[in-house]
């Protein structure tokens, strides 16, 4: 489905906005200025963002932009709290954010919007001459968005991040050492995924916090508001950049490796109106919806320098959180749904060590360094880290260790697996956003120690 006619055919008019504006590029030093930010949507996840930002001496968020007027008044104390000087407020409709887009003092924007408006506010914040653009996942709806962004950003100077905290987690950067070392050899096979058990999530009962209850859309709160609509009108990966980002850094992919071809597989869809039938009963209105989206969505992907990647995406059915990540080569594996590593000649033969030891081991100099910054940071102090990079690389005024072909690379595996998944489960090609240039492109993610 087209992304335009999906935003006017689900009325995502709860949607939440922030600021964008013109960048200035830094005539001192990286000490000599603050990084003025505008947000585009404070929503839960933007308030996460925004708490960060406030604590920063470097950063002064000077404008923030959002229709639903609760949020607004829930990031407004946030700054209050903190002794921050209040934004500028942009509201009133949907496209207040476009105004923004006039101002001349904004230096990055971060944007943590419903998915289907990333796109256009991405475009619209790079032809407007913003330097630093931070989007939450994804990039966009359609193969065609991704490529829109991708062209858009190459007429440009603009730097665009994926603000995919998974990368910088604790554990997974370790290992992210372990490769560099060379400890697990040649990597073979790696697995991730989203599995995450999101029927709390996809509905509630319209409060603030969020109890139990079966109504999404208008009636909703928070993601129930958006998200949901994207379960009954697709059938795909909804979610990869958490499984992918992280393992796409471990075999360098758009840096020498590149993704070559995808297929989707999904199983019947089940989990959510047994959850509506379980909380809200067999006649309630909601019970008579057809979800589209599987409760269960494998995605296989072939790599140009010969691994295979397996992706689940399980957000429906009742189950514990687990990311599914398992990174397996020549010389061992870690898989972290038992938490542990097995190394050949290192490990006693086939028993699993716990992985802790290694971790402690193989810590990366980034979390050694900025573990106490990261204190009291949402999920587990990763989210102080991928605010940390994007901020620090707009101070310095260099490209964000994850840019453009990352994000859009990421993303793109959710309309190519509702095609594949459309098909048939057919194989389907891989676009090449770099253009040739993975060939020659150098891995540059977590090998600088300050961000």
């Amino acid at each position: 489905m087209h992304r335009k006619k999906f935003i006017k055919n689900t009325s995502l008019v709860v949607a939440s906005f922030s600021l964008p504006g013109y960048n200035t590029v830094f005539a001192g030093s990286l000490s000599e200025k603050k990084v003025r930010v505008g947000m585009i949507g404070v929503g839960n996840r933007g308030q996460s963002h925004l708490g960060l930002l406030v604590k920063r001496d470097d950063v002064d968020v000077i404008a923030i932009c959002d229709i639903d007027k609760h949020m607004l008044d829930k990031s407004i104390n946030i700054i209050n709290r903190n002794g921050k000087k209040a934004p500028v407020i942009y509201t009133g409709d949907i496209y207040s954010w476009k105004k923004l887009l006039e101002r001349k003092d904004i230096d990055a924007v971060i944007i943590s919007t419903p998915w289907e408006w990333h796109t256009e506010m991405i475009i619209g914040s790079i032809q407007a001459g913003i330097k630093y653009i931070g989007t939450e996942v994804v990039l966009g709806i359609t193969l065609q968005d991704h490529w829109d962004v991708v062209n858009e950003w190459e007429k440009s100077d603009s730097q665009v991040m994926m603000l995919e905290n998974v990368c910088y987690r604790r554990d997974v950067m370790a290992v992210l050492n372990m490769v560099r070392l060379e400890i697990f050899g040649e990597l073979i096979h790696l697995q991730g995924g989203y599995q995450h058990d999101l029927q709390g999530v996809k509905f509630n009962n319209g409060e603030d916090p969020p109890g139990r209850g079966v109504e999404f859309g208008e009636k909703a709160f928070s993601e129930a508001r958006w998200r949901t609509i994207h379960s009954i009108n697709r059938n795909g990966d909804l979610y990869p950049t958490h499984g992918i980002g992280p393992i796409a850094h471990f075999i360098n992919i758009n840096r020498g490796n590149r993704f070559t071809h995808l297929s989707s597989f999904s199983t019947k869809s089940r989990g959510l109106h047994s959850y509506i039938v379980k909380h809200g009963g067999k006649d309630h209105p909601n019970a008579k919806i057809h979800f589209k989206l599987g409760d269960i969505v494998t995605t296989s992907i072939n790599c140009a320098n010969g691994e295979t990647v397996l992706l689940q995406h399980d957000t429906n059915l009742p189950r514990p959180y687990s990311l599914g990540f398992r990174v397996q080569g020549t010389k061992g594996l870690w898989m972290d749904i038992n938490q542990g590593i097995y190394i050949e000649d290192k490990s006693k033969p086939d028993l699993w060590d716990d992985q802790k030891e290694w971790f402690q081991k193989y810590d990366h100099p980034l979390w050694k360094r900025l573990e106490k910054n990261a204190e009291g940071a949402g999920h587990g102090g990763m989210d102080y880290f991928v605010i940390n990079s994007f901020i620090e690389s707009a101070k310095r005024q260099i490209p964000t260790p994850m840019d453009v072909y990352d994000a859009a690379t990421w993303s793109v595996i959710t309309p190519l697996s509702e095609h594949s998944i459309d098909l048939g489960n057919q194989v389907v090609e891989f676009p090449d956003f770099t253009r040739g240039k993975w060939m020659y492109r150098k891995p540059v993610f977590a090998l600088n120690d300050d961000y």
